[in-house]
């Protein structure tokens, strides 16, 4: 498996990355084979959103971490990636420091982990505020629940 060091970050992500948008389609026990396989293959990478999940919000990033039995020593072998913004049912955005901390605090819960390596700003709005998001970046950034952000 190929490397990469992702530009101004600490972080060495395999060239590939499992994305885990349909991942509940499977079994719990299918889940663990995909993830694991990944893992031994040299994939490092996972990416999840808020909004992944047939039926509730969230419900994707749930069902990783049950079906790699998160813990300190799975969390230091992967690079957690989680997005942001999409209120979903509700059709719209929302990029307000609340609901990026509020989503952030979600995320965390439902991958069982303390921090995550990048958050993303799912599909940015055109007319969300930069100084609102500043805000709760630096706050996630200063707690240690988030090391980098991005866009998607």
């Amino acid at each position: 498996m190929k490397y990469n060091k992702i530009t101004n970050t600490d972080l060495k992500a395999s060239n590939i990355i499992m994305g885990n948008m349909r991942l509940k389609q499977l079994s719990l026990l299918e889940a663990e084979r995909l993830i694991r396989t990944a893992m031994e293959q040299g994939i490092n990478f996972f990416d999840h959103a808020d909004i992944y999940g047939p039926d509730v919000l969230g419900q994707c990033e749930e069902f990783f971490a049950e079906a790699i039995q998160m813990n300190t020593s799975m969390r230091e072998k992967i690079i957690l990636q989680s997005k942001c913004g999409i209120r979903r049912g509700k059709g719209y955005y929302d990029f307000s420091k609340e609901y990026i901390i509020h989503s952030v605090n979600g995320i965390l819960k439902r991958l069982k982990t303390e921090y995550l390596d990048i958050l993303l700003l799912h599909r940015p709005d055109p007319l969300m505020e930069p100084d609102e998001i500043a805000e709760a970046f630096e706050e996630l950034h200063s707690s240690g629940k988030v090391r980098y952000f991005g866009l998607s």
